[in-house]
């Protein structure tokens, strides 16, 4: 999907919900149209126990969603893993994933979907602290 101007049309936009237990991500399909097949690919998070940093030990893995109607909003199920196993709701990471005041955005949810003409679109929305 391309605007008249020939921008690329972002049709998606993002809001953490800071729930009882946990941080969730709420996806909003901003478009007038039904996307399908909408996959947020996995964040790696930068390791903040070595100094100067290491390999990535925390990952944060999205469920990919079927569909988004147009206008409608949902909330993305999510599951952090730690050195290769999930970890409970008091180990989750997503809370690094939204943005402060301040600080630069050093993450990025790359998006994926299926536009109404069966082509694959991509979408990259700047996260993090």
């Amino acid at each position: 999907m391309v605007s008249v101007s020939g921008k690329a049309v972002e049709p998606f936009s993002i809001r953490f919900i800071d729930a009882v237990e946990q941080v969730l991500l709420e996806l909003a399909n901003e478009s007038d149209y039904t996307l399908w097949n909408v996959e947020i690919l996995t964040v790696f998070l930068k390791d903040e126990e070595t100094p100067g940093g290491g390999p990535s030990r925390a990952h944060v893995k999205f469920e990919p969603l079927k569909s988004i109607r147009a206008k409608e909003r949902a909330v993305v199920s999510h599951k952090t893993w730690i050195d290769g196993r999930p970890v409970d709701a008091a180990h989750d990471q997503l809370e690094r994933l939204k943005e402060m005041t301040g600080k630069e955005r050093p993450y990025v949810l790359n998006i994926s979907w299926t536009d109404a003409e069966g082509k694959t679109r991509f979408q990259r929305v700047p996260v993090g602290h």
